[in-house]
């Protein structure tokens, strides 16, 4: 039974334990021509390895991929791409207390029921330690995706941490790198800190709540019924360890709506065009180009732009093309970024209706629960049905969801590049246009 795979075109499978000598993924489907080193890979791995600062386990992993197949000067051949990581900071010797007894919470009960056997080291294939895997195999999907959409922007973060949510009107993509939960809200990573530092040093450990964006994906990716693009990334992100409840878009918060509130209006748009101001700067809140040689003073609003950013000599933007007119600047000529469809007023369906991508932006959300290591004093039983007590030793992260987020990008990546494959075979481009 093929239990440890995933995916249709772009099919993953994950192999190895926590204590075993190494772990990786074979990767089948990916398309051939893909330019694609380790360091590429390496990248991702690094956002999810253990050891990077006091509030994930201190277990010391590298995490150094290396590919063992289906590439050849640089490119990958169309066949099966081997990828391994090495264990190299195994610690078994703490698990030895635990060798008889079942871990409240933890998978260890189950897999002995079903299999009559278990890896009591870490948890073997049920430990977190599996999804470094995967992040390998999504950093590969982000390198396909680029050439088949090269649009698509992958991004996770951190929107809640036990009680403790971020505020969305401080919502700073910058961010999201800038602290070590992921979190785009700069406030909310200082009081998270202090809060989780405390959790730590009591050797308790609490849940939290990661949100995923793909932007950029086009419209009429994903099919109906069983082929659906929520199904497929609903799965993904439940078959994460610890993960115990998946939203897309609004989610369960769309039971408390009504049916005028939930509709995501439409609306024809208009041409997004690109442009170069040249003499401009980007202030705070605007692209400003001061008045000079007769030319009068011209600005726009960011929150108008769809995208904007300094180069050499000027400022590069990304508009609708009616914004311009408005400024005198001619609006003819200009090359064409996205060409007019259809825009929404809001995005409660998560970019997916039918089981098909809108061309909005997708949004996934995934509750992580509390790390069941800790050091508190739990009751149990042993293998022989008698109670007992238990306190879990070894190296574990308070909070499992702050290295969940590069994990979620990753199962993100991999059903978005299988859907875009399955729609380029079945469709190719897509039959229905608009306007």
């Amino acid at each position: 039974m093929s239990i440890n795979s995933f995916g249709h075109l772009f099919r993953v499978t994950t192999w190895g334990e926590s204590h075993g000598p190494a772990l990786g993924a074979t990767v089948d489907g990916c398309p051939p021509g893909v330019r694609i080193t380790p360091e590429m890979i390496q990248h991702w791995l690094d956002k999810r390895k253990p050891g990077q600062n006091k509030y994930t386990t201190q277990r010391r992993e590298a995490d150094e991929v290396r590919i063992l197949s289906g590439t050849f000067e640089g490119v990958t051949t169309g066949t099966p791409i081997q990828l391994m990581i090495e264990n190299t900071d195994q610690r078994s010797k703490d698990y030895g207390d635990i060798k008889e007894k079942f871990r409240p919470g933890h998978a260890d009960i189950t897999y002995f029921q079903k299999y009559g056997v278990r890896d009591y080291r870490g948890g073997g294939r049920s430990s977190a330690r599996e999804t470094a895997s995967r992040v390998a195999a999504g950093g590969l999907a982000r390198e396909a995706i680029k050439a088949i959409a090269p649009n698509v922007e992958i991004t996770g973060y951190m929107v809640q941490m036990g009680p403790h949510q971020i505020n969305r009107d401080a919502f700073d993509w910058e961010q999201i790198e800038q602290n070590p939960f992921w979190v785009p809200d700069a406030q909310a990573a200082t009081d998270w800190a202090t809060y989780l530092d405390g959790l730590r040093k009591s050797g308790s450990s609490v849940g939290a709540i990661i949100e995923v964006t793909a932007r950029g994906v086009p419209a009429g990716v994903g099919a109906p019924v069983y082929g659906k693009l929520d199904t497929d990334l609903a799965a993904a992100m439940m078959s994460i360890n610890a993960v115990k409840g998946v939203e897309i878009g609004e989610g369960m918060s769309a039971a408390m709506l009504t049916g005028e509130l939930n509709a995501d209006e439409i609306f024809m748009g208009d041409d997004i065009v690109e442009i170069v101001l040249v003499g401009a700067h980007i202030t705070e809140k605007l692209v400003m180009l001061p008045a000079s040689n007769g030319q009068i003073e011209r600005w726009f609003n960011l929150d108008d732009l769809d995208y904007a950013a300094e180069v050499s000599g000027g400022v590069m933007m990304h508009l609708a093309r009616n914004k311009l007119s408005r400024r005198e600047i001619p609006n003819t000529d200009l090359p064409i970024v996205t060409p007019a469809g259809p825009r929404y007023s809001s995005n409660h369906a998560g970019g997916i209706l039918g089981g098909i991508s809108t061309g909005q932006d997708i949004v996934v959300r995934f509750a992580v629960k509390p790390t069941s290591s800790i050091l508190t004093t739990r009751k149990t039983i042993t293998k022989s049905g008698e109670e007992t007590e238990i306190i879990t030793k070894g190296r574990h992260d308070p909070c499992v969801g702050i290295r969940a987020v590069p994990v979620g990008e990753a199962m993100m990546a991999c059903v978005i590049l299988d859907h875009l494959l399955l729609h380029r075979g079945q469709i190719g481009e897509n039959r229905g246009v608009i306007g």
